[in-house]
């Protein structure tokens, strides 16, 4: 078993860190997490991320334009993804390919269901 540490360095030899973004490949670095925990792992960041710039918790005495473009930057996130989530949904419905071949054959299932139960006697 690989020490973290070592999963990260392997991580880094493998790109999964590139040119100082935070663009981690969740599941290379800790192979247990879920999806949910790589979600919760993503927001956690950008929530901390967001934190420091806002409240200026590093003390990096960042332009008051900079907190004034961050503070709102939740809501922006949110809405962004609201939209993205929508396009992606209608998309997809759009593009839903139909299934000839699977509709024939559930119907004939359903028909021989049918006919097995009024064999045994069923009224349908």
């Amino acid at each position: 078993m690989l020490s973290s540490s070592r999963r990260i360095v392997l991580a880094l030899e493998e790109g999964y860190l590139s040119s100082g973004l935070l663009a981690l490949k969740i599941s290379a670095v800790l192979p247990a997490m879920t999806k949910l925990l790589e979600w919760v792992f993503g927001v956690l960041v950008v929530g901390a991320a967001w934190a420091l710039v806002t409240f200026d918790l590093l003390d990096l005495r960042l332009p008051e334009a900079f907190r004034q473009v961050a503070w709102p930057m939740p809501v922006y996130l949110l809405v962004v993804f609201g939209c993205y989530s929508l396009a992606t949904v209608g998309y997809r419905v759009a593009t839903f390919n139909d299934c000839e071949e699977a509709s024939k054959e559930l119907q004939a299932q359903i028909q021989e269901a049918k006919e097995d139960l009024r064999r045994k006697g069923l009224k349908l």
